[in-house]
């Protein structure tokens, strides 16, 4: 529980600094197949702008947008660090003008959450964000 806070505070720190920008299209973690890119903590102006509320919603477990949102992700691509089963969970980043929840997920890892990744190419590529190095 004692990293909630800390979400919490991250979240509210990044928005009171606008750092929420979307930027350039670059692949996230680079070319598709590519090993989790280590970005450093505190760096979430990766990220797109909708994955603000989609934070929100992870650090206070909830209500979220979609039915998936929260399920346990097998690493099957094997692109995350290795971990036993049910370490990893999805969490759905709106995708503006989709019809549906589109390729974008935040994915965390540990109960509560540790550790961030994002990716934009549905686990083709990660985008590592906070928790672990």
């Amino acid at each position: 529980m004692r990293r909630l806070p800390s979400v919490l505070l991250l979240v509210a720190l990044l928005l009171a600094g606008g750092l929420w920008q979307r930027h350039a299209a670059t692949p996230l973690g680079g070319p598709a197949g590519a090993a989790t890119a280590n970005i450093a903590p505190g760096r979430p102006s990766l990220l797109p702008p909708e994955a603000a509320a989609t934070l929100a919603a992870i650090a206070r477990s909830g209500p979220f947008a979609y039915r998936q949102d929260g399920v346990v992700i097998g690493n099957h691509e094997h692109r995350l660090p290795p971990q036993p089963r049910g370490y990893y969970r999805e969490y759905t980043v709106p995708t503006p003008g989709a019809t549906s929840r589109g390729a974008r997920r935040i994915i965390t890892g540990g109960t509560p959450p540790a550790v961030y990744d994002y990716t934009d190419d549905h686990y083709r590529s990660f985008r590592h964000f906070g928790g672990r190095q």
